[in-house]
């Protein structure tokens, strides 16, 4: 058996193309409805007009998911919270007792993703603390929306004993949250999420804000978070201003992509960027300073040398 599974492996990582010396690059881009995806669509089609090279968008189930498809070479490109790669590449967080995820670099931080935390306009529910005895949707497995969810319900002192959760990705989530199944349901994700869009459009909503003392706690707590408002008017229906944390989505490339490859991408994402921006909802970073800021893995060989071809310097 384990014969069989070893041939069915290296069929596969023949048959997706990986290796380096394919032109082809797979990019890991989470679930339908997030910011990942439109942001993976995006530089893909960018990447192809500008450079000629293809770069196959998967869906995958997020951050932790991209992370172990990297560090593998089943993808060479990924986006990834900037809470959990600092936990895989140190072993820590959701990756305590495993080995270190290795095997890529950070390519640059592209811009602040929201927690954001939904309910319908007409529930009863108004703050984070009376999500205690509700079923609530803390993201799919292995997804970064799923550690902030339990960081965020831990700081109000809420557990699984406390929330009914269940694990969805967003579209799911939106829909049984429509259809009244679920009572709340998180997502961090880049603003405006397609997915929070869609549903704003068709049933009313509210968000539930991550009030300044719980912040307060994240923070002191996993440094790697900042506070975040979301503007009013950024959804359908959307009156007022939302307090909440964010933290930053990080690019990263396998170690198996040249430095010249990388190095080209990197310079697509700032040098073209008015053309990501045209395609994104979300506020991109456009400072290359910015853009290395608070990232503590090491950066991809092909990153650092764009970097220092600006004169400037990633922090590893």
């Amino acid at each position: 058996m384990k014969k069989r599974i070893g041939i069915f492996l290296a069929a596969l990582l023949l048959l997706s193309g990986c290796g380096r010396d394919s032109g082809r690059l797979k990019m890991g881009a989470a679930g339908l409805g997030g910011t990942y995806q439109a942001f993976s669509d995006a530089f893909a089609k960018l990447e192809s007009e500008t450079n000629n090279r293809e770069i196959g968008v998967r869906t995958t189930a997020g951050s932790a998911a991209n992370l172990r498809l990297l560090s593998q070479n089943y993808i060479q490109l990924a986006l990834c919270q900037a809470d959990l790669l600092e936990d895989a590449w140190n072993g820590t967080g959701q990756f305590q007792g495993t080995e270190p995820i290795r095997g890529f670099g950070a390519v640059a931080g592209v811009y602040e993703e929201a927690c954001q935390i939904v309910v319908r306009a007409d529930s009863e529910i108004s703050t984070v603390e009376e999500l205690e005895g509700h079923r609530v949707s803390i993201g799919e497995e292995e997804s970064g929306t799923k550690q902030n969810a339990l960081q965020i319900l831990a700081a109000y002192g809420l557990n699984e004993k406390l929330v009914e959760e269940v694990s969805l990705n967003y579209t799911e989530a939106a829909k049984e949250l429509e259809n009244g199944t679920i009572d709340a349901f998180f997502c961090t994700a880049g603003v405006q999420t397609a997915a929070i869009t869609n549903l704003a459009q068709r049933t009313g909503i509210r968000f539930l804000n991550v009030d300044i003392a719980a912040a307060a706690r994240l923070k002191k707590s996993y440094p790697v978070y900042d506070s975040c408002i979301i503007a009013a008017g950024t959804y359908p229906g959307q009156e007022e201003d939302v307090s909440t944390v964010g933290v930053k989505a990080v690019l990263l490339a396998s170690d198996s992509v040249s430095a010249e490859v990388v190095e080209e991408l990197t310079a697509l994402l700032f040098e073209e960027q008015q053309e990501l921006d045209f395609a994104l909802p979300v506020e991109l970073i456009t400072d290359a300073d910015a853009a290395v800021a608070g990232i503590s893995v090491p950066f991809h060989k092909g990153a650092e040398r764009y970097y220092e071809s600006r004169g400037e310097k990633s922090e590893n």
